[in-house]
């Protein structure tokens, strides 16, 4: 049978998996939602997204494009989310446990439900009643922009069921595209939302001066505090030198595609959060998740110095400078 599936989203990444998707050569059919009824109207005339990767030729049939939520999901096997995760409940405020009954749900969201401090996968289970072996990641580092120009990248699928993930793996793999099988879904989720927060950090650190012999030691820092908190949260058996965790930090950190670095950057050059959100257009997820983050550690109590400097100048209004001189002084 013939799998059908849902991309939910609009912007840049849910543009690239819409490609990654359709240059795949596993028989499938594709339905796209997106909220703006006017790019709607453009994919459906020009084949291209007028707002994001505008050069990726969309290969959808017009009547699998639509604003209407609930008619892109009821036909579909598999729902891929690729919303910000602080619009994800807006997104779905018109969808019921019953329109998900049943189906495969992917998360290639990259954050924390605000309010909820839940994972995406946690607060699809709790809040649609998906059960966890039902639900699926894509994790790694893979940044948009390099789908969209074909260069490699690699993909981690991870379940608790390993045959969905594989299943799913292979409509994924293209000649740009290569997938690895994790069975981690909360490390590579959170492993997912900490690369971004710790992008956060080493833009700070660019935006005021720190140079890459500071940023080495930073990001080695990174992923020990990264596999203490995933560890003490999700006890399993994982290794974080693997792409999904180690390999995503690198990019996020370093790229020049990272938003989260940039606005980072943008903090440690004097803007203030108001000013780069608005001067980048985009969502940089680290933002959001550094204030949930912060929040779900007063539970697990782990040392987490670095993404509690990023707290510290996104939420409590520490200067920059000063938060990462302190910062500095601990790190080895």
């Amino acid at each position: 049978m013939v799998k059908k599936i849902a991309i939910i989203g609009g912007g840049s990444w849910a543009t690239a998996i819409v490609k990654i998707v359709c240059d795949n050569a596993v028989e499938k059919e594709v339905f796209w939602w997106m909220r703006d009824v006017k790019s709607i109207d453009h994919i459906r005339q020009y084949q291209h997204n007028p707002n994001y990767l505008s050069a990726v030729e969309i290969k959808i049939p017009t009547s699998h494009i639509d604003s209407d939520l609930k008619a892109i999901v009821a036909p579909c096997d598999i729902v891929v989310l690729c919303v910000p995760a602080v619009f994800l409940k807006d997104a779905l405020r018109e969808i019921s446990p019953s329109d998900l009954k049943g189906k495969k749900i992917v998360s290639a969201i990259k954050g924390i439900v605000p309010d909820e401090n839940l994972i995406i996968g946690e607060f699809m289970h709790h809040k649609y009643g998906i059960p966890l072996r039902d639900i699926l990641v894509i994790s790694g580092p893979c940044h948009a922009e390099e789908v969209a120009l074909e260069k490699l990248s690699y993909l981690t699928i991870a379940s608790q069921d390993i045959e969905a993930a594989t299943h799913f793996s292979e409509m994924m793999n293209t000649r740009y595209i290569k997938t690895n099988i994790s069975g981690d879904i909360y490390g590579t989720e959170y492993a997912a939302v900490l690369k971004n927060i710790y992008a956060i950090a080493s833009g700070i650190c660019h935006g005021i001066g720190y140079g890459d012999n500071f940023q080495s030691v930073l990001i080695s820092n990174a992923i020990r505090e990264m596999k203490h908190f995933v560890d003490t949260v999700h006890p399993v058996d994982r290794d974080i030198m693997e792409s999904a965790y180690l390999g995503d930090l690198l990019v996020t950190a370093y790229s020049q595609f990272s938003r989260n670095r940039t606005f980072g950057n943008m903090i440690g050059k004097g803007y203030t959060v108001k000013s780069a959100q608005l001067e980048m257009n985009m969502i940089a997820e680290g933002y959001y998740a550094s204030n949930c983050l912060h929040r779900i550690n007063k539970t697990y109590q782990v040392h987490m110095p670095i993404c509690r400097a990023v707290y510290a100048i996104l939420y409590e209004n520490h200067l920059p400078h000063l938060e990462m001189k302190l910062l500095s002084d601990c790190l080895s």
